[in-house]
């Protein structure tokens, strides 16, 4: 069975939507879901804030590229999230959708961005847990022997 893919999309592609599919693919089992992000009006970059913020959380997003949300992108998607992007955000038929209604961080001074930040990394693990696609723990396998418990 193929992966569930779920689209994280905004306006811009360059803050709330590449944060949540980050997340999404630091804590998803990627033989079981996978994201993509994408704009419907893609900027030219990433806010440089939000590199900032998430480099912070051990996540590079100095490559990443905001794109268009094409129809493409969302064939065969599981699940489009919508990144508060109001009358912009779109709408695509037979696809489920939610909104999660985020502060742009455009703009923002990074402690702002930080918070928005876990904001969505807390809604993005909410969401992996309800699809169940979570990655297995580390050292499950064992009874936690040479881990650290403080």
């Amino acid at each position: 069975m193929p992966p569930k893919t779920v689209v994280f999309a905004c306006v811009h592609n360059a803050g709330r939507s590449q944060i949540a599919a980050a997340f999404f693919s630091s804590l998803a089992d990627p033989s079981r879901a996978r994201a993509v992000s994408a704009g419907t009006e893609p900027a030219g970059s990433v806010h440089a804030v939000v590199v900032d913020a998430m480099r912070d959380v051990g996540i590079d997003l100095s490559g990443a590229s905001p794109r268009l949300l094409a129809r493409e992108l969302v064939s065969g998607a599981h699940l489009l999230v919508t990144m508060g992007c109001g009358e912009n955000c779109p709408a695509v038929p037979g696809l489920s959708m939610e909104d999660w209604d985020f502060e742009d961080p455009k703009g923002q001074p990074i402690e702002k961005v930080r918070a928005i930040r876990d904001e969505i990394r807390a809604r993005v693990a909410d969401l992996v847990a309800r699809l169940g696609c979570e990655k297995a723990c580390p050292g499950s396998e064992t009874s936690g022997r040479g881990r650290s418990s403080g």
